[in-house]
């Protein structure tokens, strides 16, 4: 299975020790396909492969952030992931005796200075674009905008920054 030197990796970083951030970033620089400057993640983090995930600058996710990354997550700078936070760039069909056989990835891509709020899910195929905000709880089914809160499920744009 090619996810097994992820979920080594990835037991690895969980069990380690509180206090040992200089561990736990040269785990994660081994597990991510790139890695920008200072990256802070919470423990119980999870991840399918972890090549594909790519972090920028001041990246910061809170408890229980699962990256299900059977394609490309790219994050800009300078973001923040609430706790309870998943990304998942997987899929299955929808035809019943199709479900089971094969799946689907589509890329997930994050601008600079995003905000994810707690327990939000990002689906799919997803851009948000610079600045924005996803407000605690959403359910992100389409592109967000530049500048823009959006909030809900499925995520809607509330207001503009």
């Amino acid at each position: 299975m090619k996810n097994i030197r992820a979920h080594i990796l990835v037991q690895e970083f969980n069990n380690c020790l509180i206090e040992d951030s200089k561990k736990k970033e040269e785990i994660i620089n081994e597990l991510f396909g790139s890695v920008g400057v200072t990256p802070s993640i919470e423990h119980n983090f999870h991840c399918d492969l972890g090549y594909n995930i790519h972090i920028g600058d001041n990246f910061y996710a809170g408890y229980n952030c699962t990256i299900l990354d059977m394609a490309q997550v790219r994050i800009g700078d300078n973001c923040m992931i609430g706790p309870n936070v998943g990304l998942y760039t997987a899929g299955h069909s929808i035809e019943p005796k199709e479900r089971n056989k094969s799946g689907y990835a589509i890329p997930i891509t994050i601008g600079n200075d995003v905000w994810i709020g707690g327990s939000c899910v990002i689906l799919p195929g997803i851009t948000i674009g610079d600045n924005s905000i996803i407000a605690a709880g959403s359910v992100v089914t389409k592109d967000v905008p530049a500048n823009a809160i959006v909030a809900g499920n499925p995520a809607r744009v509330m207001k503009n920054i």
